[in-house]
């Protein structure tokens, strides 16, 4: 099973590794720093040996590497994996930012149910379902938000349980959630965000989330 080094250190952009098993186009790694999509985070791009990665993704435990084809990589060799660091940095940034969102909304309207997430370069997303506008919610929720923010506190990460890799962020005296996905350690670094609200149909309520800087 691949060592994923971006829960170890999530800053980290640059690994030499070796290359795990090789299935046609498909290739996995002793230990890798290349994200896959989980939990609605997107994947990293990057390259693997100095071939690109067309896509990553899960299956189980294990994580795979799509490469085009004949791109020569054997079980074993030796390769250097580099991702694109400043995307990652942004989606680690926009992750965190919806986490606190979420929690925030959870708070204000008991019983809403999350239907789905994505958090991509751009922005982030969060779909509620829910009966009405949230639009006069939002104004509250970005200011408390932006306090969380700028009180830079220290987000801890974790493992709930090792062995099935189910991990939390948590911050003292707001949330302890579990997550999957790759954080910043301190809240100050996500930045000021700014949110908007988008209806998706009947009975559903989008809340996109931006950062301003």
């Amino acid at each position: 099973m691949t060592i994923r080094q971006f829960w170890i250190d999530p800053y980290q952009s640059r690994l030499r590794t070796r290359v795990g098993a090789v299935a046609g186009d498909r290739v996995t790694l002793e230990s890798t720093i290349f994200f896959a999509l989980s939990g609605g985070q997107d994947s990293d791009q990057g390259t693997i040996g100095a071939i690109p990665v067309l896509e990553a993704s899960k299956d189980g435990f294990e994580i795979f590497y799509q490469l085009p084809e004949q791109h020569g990589l054997a079980p074993g060799q030796e390769v250097e994996v580099a991702i694109d660091w400043p995307r990652r940095y942004r989606l680690m940034r926009l992750h965190f930012a919806a986490e606190i969102v979420l929690e925030l909304f959870l708070r204000v309207l008991p019983g809403v149910e999350r239907i789905g997430s994505h958090i991509a370069q751009d922005k982030s997303r969060i779909d509620f379902a829910w009966p009405e506008n949230i639009s006069p919610l939002l104004p509250e929720i970005a200011a408390q938000a932006n306090a969380i923010v700028a009180s830079d506190f220290e987000i801890r990460t974790g493992f709930d349980d090792e062995p099935n890799q189910r991990r939390f962020w948590e911050i003292d005296g707001f949330s302890r959630v579990s997550c999957g996905g790759t954080h910043v350690r301190r809240t100050g670094e996500v930045g000021p965000i700014r949110l908007k609200r988008n209806n998706i149909g009947k009975g559903k309520e989008r809340v996109e989330i931006y950062l301003t800087s």
